[in-house]
């Protein structure tokens, strides 16, 4: 790896197999899988994509639905193992990619500020001292012991981002989730993302919003069909895939 970069993405594919037919139960599914007469489809989500980042850059990923964004964002993160090529990361990273994916909803949400606090390396100490700060954060002082599973899906969000924002990160992945809550906690959002770059940290962000993308990030990654199309300054690639957009093509 240069020594200048955190992030490392080299000839990277990413294929799926998806089922051409409709099966109708389990039972089927099993039985025409075992007499190898289920029909697959590849998908190709990520076609031979290379990029390399900066420590301390600020990076959009930009593309419609389908697009590879998300599934670029796990390779990076380490949760999807690539079908071919590498990715290699140098740092201690923090994704926030389906956030509450480590929670226990029949636990309340204090001990599941434990738990997910475990889940990405944090003591219980540590946990313990930055409780207040959390439940602060995400707003739920008055919620902290009742079980997460009668929180709406945003107050789960809230929690999740508060826990894995309460560290300070070398890389910081961000999947929509500025997307959570009223206009008041995107800014709180927004903010404390900028505390993290303004102290170093490596961002990379998905959006579906252009604004926000503009607002934060210094480049722009955008990704078609599982291509890279463009990488460059953020005003450059936004206003022609804004202009893209516009034409409908």
């Amino acid at each position: 790896m240069d020594g200048n970069n955190v992030i490392e993405v080299k000839d990277v594919t990413m294929r799926f197999n998806m089922s051409k037919e409709r099966v109708d139960s389990l039972k089927e599914y099993i039985i025409k899988l075992a007499k190898h007469q289920l029909k697959f489809e590849e998908f190709i989500a990520l076609n031979d994509v290379s990029l390399s980042i900066k420590k301390g850059e600020v990076v959009g990923i930009v593309g419609l639905n389908g697009s590879g964004k998300s599934t670029l964002l796990k390779v990076i993160s380490g949760i999807l193992r690539p079908s071919s090529g590498t990715a290699a990361i140098s740092g201690s990273i923090s994704p926030l990619i389906e956030l509450g994916a480590g929670f226990d909803f029949d636990l309340t949400a204090r001990e599941n500020v434990f738990l997910n606090g475990s889940v990405l390396g944090f003591s219980k100490e540590t946990m313990t001292e930055k409780m207040d700060e959390i439940i602060d954060f995400a707003e739920l002082r008055d919620f902290m012991d009742v079980a997460i599973k009668n929180f709406s899906s945003g107050m789960v969000a809230r929690l999740g981002f508060s826990i894995a924002t309460i560290t300070r990160p070398d890389i910081l992945i961000v999947d929509e989730i500025l997307a959570v809550g009223d206009f008041l906690f995107q800014q709180k959002c927004e903010k404390r993302i900028s505390e993290m770059m303004s102290g170093g940290t490596t961002v990379i962000i998905v959006s579906h919003s252009i604004e926000q993308i503009e607002r934060l990030c210094s480049r722009v990654i955008w990704l078609e069909k599982g291509n890279i199309i463009m990488d460059g300054p953020t005003q450059e690639v936004c206003d022609l895939y804004k202009a893209k957009a516009g034409n409908g093509k």
